[in-house]
């Protein structure tokens, strides 16, 4: 995730990582302490010594060096998806031609954004302002830096809010009117006049036509998901199957039937049809306590988010930052203690994890529970194979937000007035990862 691909900028000039920074501390040196006398020795400070940071360069065609940044991340230990950039300088021939300098900004947002950076920052001089505001950049505050006055700027990062309205937003026109009172935008349905819960779910076709087998694993586990996060354990399980052949359909069938058998579920019947185009979609059906099923818009403001997630496993072959797989390797006992910690907690309210990652998800609680939502990064349990970014945006294989405590989860936020959901940082800082509601569908 962190190597950049040569990035040709026009035919004059080429932006790539450091290999050597001897050049790029000498024109620091030029610039800021000889030229504009910021500092008085030199401008070297601990994050030239970090190795984290990364330093871009940008060169001629001729190979002359032309000008660089650094960026990475801004505090110390684990990443957590908060980086800044600075010490941006071009050599003095190339200032007011060639777009050198803009390019390097450029280049270190893609880095940083690539690198599954949520917020990026960067001190600029008064003087610079303007500039970085052309790029895109949005002014956050006044600061002081080297005992001269900067201003604080802030790249708007807009990963979330572009997973949200690619996968959620369209849902509440589309199922305006559809919805069980009470349970608009839950996970699946009370079946009237009983202690059953119905949930659906359809499996990508690409996914199905290039993966049948994980396919059929994911059309289990998303339906055991959805069954989990009601309080409901499950009594049965229906699928629809197309297939371009019958080797196809059974690789599909195959990894379904290992999914039932884990989770201890029966395949109650379906429909299988061959010579036509993949399709995989799978009903279950599950039966809640006296309690009833847990809804997931029963929250308010005031109660404390918290997130269970199962840190083992790997990213699925193929989907690396999409798809994390903490179920496959786990044991029938494992699964179905999993599958209970709702049902034995009984939060306010409660949601797994689906395809808009962590923070869509936590705002789909928050917009059916007719509130905003706060996460605090740093509290978010996360392994240390992924980035923040893909972390809070991926599908985690088994992951449960819910408006209260339950078995092994984490304080990690809260439920606050207002609509969307902010991201508060170490230093109290708050950024906004989504403005509105998710769905559209509006309370439950």
């Amino acid at each position: 995730m962190t190597d950049l691909v040569p990035a040709l900028l026009g035919p004059a000039f080429t932006i790539l990582p450091a290999s050597r920074r001897a050049e790029y501390h000498a024109l620091r040196q030029e610039v800021f302490v000889e030229e504009q006398g910021l500092f008085d020795r030199h401008d070297l400070d601990d994050r030239d010594a970090d190795p984290r940071t990364v330093v871009l360069v940008a060169r001629s065609a001729r190979g002359e060096f032309l000008g660089g940044v650094r960026l990475g991340p801004a505090v110390d230990g684990p990443d957590i998806g908060w980086w800044q950039g600075g010490r941006l300088v071009v050599a003095p021939a190339f200032r007011h031609s060639g777009g050198v300098g803009a390019a390097l900004v450029r280049a270190a947002c893609a880095y940083a954004e690539n690198a599954g950076a949520l917020r990026f920052d960067a001190t600029v001089q008064p003087a610079r302002e303007r500039s970085f505001a052309r790029l895109g950049w949005e002014r956050v505050r006044s600061t002081v830096v080297a005992g001269r006055p900067h201003v604080l700027m802030r790249w708007p990062i807009g990963r979330v809010a572009a997973l949200a309205a690619a996968t959620k937003q369209p849902l509440g026109a589309l199922l305006q009117g559809m919805t069980p009172p009470g349970y608009a935008g839950d996970d699946g349905a009370p079946v009237p006049g009983s202690d059953l819960i119905a949930a659906c779910d359809a499996i990508v076709p690409s996914m199905v036509e290039r993966d049948p087998d994980w396919a059929g694993w994911c059309s289990v586990l998303v339906n055991m998901n959805d069954l989990a996060a009601m309080g409901a354990y499950p009594v049965g399980l229906l699928n629809a199957v197309g297939a371009r052949d019958t080797a196809h359909a059974a690789r599909i069938l195959g990894g379904l039937r290992r999914a039932a058998d884990a989770w201890g579920v029966p395949v109650l019947g379906g429909h299988t049809q061959l010579g036509v185009p993949a399709a995989l979609s799978a009903t279950a059906l599950g039966r809640v306590g006296p309690g009833g099923a847990v809804p997931g818009g029963g929250g308010k403001p005031g109660l404390r988010v918290h997130l269970t997630a199962d840190l083992g496993g790997r990213w699925r072959p193929g989907y690396h930052g999409r798809q994390w797989d903490s179920t496959s390797h786990r044991t029938p006992a494992e699964l179905r203690a999993r599958h209970g910690i709702v049902a034995a907690a009984r939060p306010a309210a409660a949601k797994d994890v689906s395809m808009a990652g962590i923070v869509g998800t936590l705002g789909m609680l928050a917009e059916a529970s007719g509130c905003a939502a706060v996460l605090d990064v740093t509290e978010v349990p996360r392994p240390a194979e992924a980035t923040m970014g893909d972390w809070l945006t991926c599908f985690p294989g088994f992951a449960m937000v819910t408006a209260g405590p339950v078995e092994t989860s984490r304080e990690c936020g809260e439920l606050v007035a207002g609509q969307g959901v902010r991201l508060r940082w170490p230093d109290g800082e708050l950024t906004v990862a989504l403005e509105g509601g998710v769905t559209g569908m509006g309370a439950a």
